[in-house]
């Protein structure tokens, strides 16, 4: 964290804006492509609908960036309190019990919430950490490997849990494509912004 100076912290809150409102506005399109939900009765009206999304898409951005902050925290204290490999089988753990806790307890305990639609929230937030995580291990090396798969999942969760008490699907999906987007965008473009000495523990 000692590279991060306020340069390339600008540069990364810019970018990580932009990444936000991109993916707020692919998302919205989307479900409006699917179900059109809201009807456009101009040109005008289509474009609004997009600079509401892409205003939407940089608050997503600003909360997944303190998110990110909050984490590189949590790293940092829990490379100073544990061992590395111990601190590592934490995090993995944790993001275990995320992940079950998203896809199983909510639907069996809640009662009132779709299996399917945890099951198909969790294996995308899975699938998304597994790639992520191979992308900045291919970038940096093995011990990366853990870290960022906790943080694109049990993170990634837990700045998820406003929305998911709302229980809408649309909802939901409108948060986590952008706050994925960002997630990612952010825990790859680390190493390159910090000193090398850093890179493994990002």
């Amino acid at each position: 964290m000692s590279g991060l100076n306020i340069r390339k912290w600008f540069h990364l809150f810019w970018t990580t804006l932009l990444v936000g409102s991109a993916g707020a506005v692919a998302a919205g399109l989307a479900l409006q492509g699917i179900g059109g939900a809201v009807p456009f009765t101009s040109l005008t009206d289509f474009f609004l609908y997009a600079l509401i999304l892409f205003g939407y898409g940089m608050l997503v951005s600003v909360y997944s960036q303190l998110g990110f902050f909050a984490y590189l925290i949590l790293n940092y204290m829990g490379f100073g309190v544990f061992p590395r490999k111990i601190w590592q089988y934490i995090q993995l753990a944790l993001a275990v019990i995320a992940l079950f806790d998203l896809i199983f307890l909510r639907s069996f305990v809640g009662g009132e919430r779709s299996l399917i639609s945890d099951l198909t929230l969790g294996l995308s937030i899975l699938i998304a950490a597994i790639a992520v995580a191979y992308f900045k291990v291919r970038d940096t090396n093995a011990s990366a490997w853990i870290p960022t798969f906790f943080f694109m999942t049990g993170i990634t969760i837990v700045e998820m849990i406003g929305v998911l008490r709302i229980g809408v699907d649309n909802a939901t999906l409108f948060i986590v494509v952008p706050l994925i987007a960002c997630n990612a965008f952010q825990i790859l473009r680390l190493h390159h912004i910090v000193r090398p000495a850093a890179e493994s523990s990002g």
